[in-house]
Formats: structure tokens, sequence, C-alpha cells
């Protein structure tokens, strides 16, 4: 990642438009924000179109950044992509009950190399709300603060910690139940 004194003088330059810079915040940025989309998701293609968004987005936008972590403004405007992708799926609601039904009537061996534990953390993070999924997707895989996912949620951070204990151990119940 870059020095905050870099990463200043690259967010100046794509305000200016240079497209270097620009390049440079993608490579800064792109692998994380695909892992959060995937992780939101569970879909390569979905999440390939997201981050795409999202970079059309930073170009749109960049220049409404007005200093403070850059890396919470560039995620909460991931979260919004994320958001209004969830709204513009008309059977969203539908579609994701059918998957818990399905989630749960597979019966798996339990599991035990590092990428199996990783498969199984996948499918019960997928048996979890979008909002709390995501909240855990801020948190461990973005690496944002509590105070920044708070303040993105524009909500008390008592109220982000709760609901990330809440979220983690139904998740824990998940894994162990699994």
């Amino acid at each position: 990642m870059a020095k905050s004194d870099d990463l200043a003088q690259i967010i100046i330059g794509c305000k200016n438009g240079d497209a270097g810079c620009f390049s440079q915040v993608v490579d800064m940025y792109a692998s994380r924000c695909y892992g959060y989309f995937y992780r939101l998701t569970g879909n390569k293609d979905v999440s390939d179109e997201l981050l795409s968004a999202l970079f059309v987005k930073l170009v749109e936008k960049i220049g409404s950044y007005r200093g403070g972590s850059f890396e919470s403004w560039l995620f909460r405007i991931a979260s919004n992509i994320f958001h209004d992708y969830l709204r513009g799926r008309q059977r969203r609601t539908k579609l994701l009950d059918e998957r818990k039904k399905q989630l749960e009537s597979e019966i798996v061996e339990p599991k035990y190399t590092d990428s199996e534990r990783i498969d199984k953390l996948q499918l019960q993070l997928r048996r979890l709300d979008e909002n709390t999924r995501e909240l855990i997707m801020l948190r461990f895989y973005s690496q944002l603060s509590f105070k920044e996912i708070a303040k993105m949620r524009a909500e008390p951070i008592g109220t982000t910690l709760s609901k990330l204990h809440r979220g983690l151990k139904r998740l824990r119940e998940l894994m162990e139940g699994y």
C-alpha cells in the first residue's frame, strides 16, 4: 500500500485527470475490492462487473473526495454499488430464500484442509443476511476499523460493535453446527 503522502499525490493526480494516477489507484485497490465483492456475491462475473462499476464511479466521484481515510471513502462507494446491485435484482428476496434452503439441505462431510475450510466459511457466510455478511467483510477482509465502519454506515460505534458481535456469534454457530 502507498504511504499517505504518496497516496495524497496520487489522488491529486486523479483529480487532475491523470490516467496514470488512476491506474495506480486501480493497482493498489483492485484485488481488495474484488475480494470484497466476491465474498459478498460468491460470483466471479458479478464481482468483475461490480469492480468495473466501482472504478468508473471512482473516476466520476474523485472530485467529491475531501480528505480523510481514502479507503473508507472508496469502500463506502463499493458498499453503495453492492446495495444498488441488490436493489436492481427484481427477485432478490426469492432467490436468496431459495439459496438459503438449498444450503441448509446440503449434507457435506467435515472438511479438514485449508482450502476446504475456506469453502466451508464461504458457504456459511452465504447463510448470513447480506448486511451482516457485509459488516464482517468490511471489518475482516477490507480491514476497516470499527470507527470507519460506523462512520460509513452512519451509526454509533456501539451499534456497529454489537451487530458485528452478533454476526460473528451466528457465524460461529453455523461453523460449529456444520
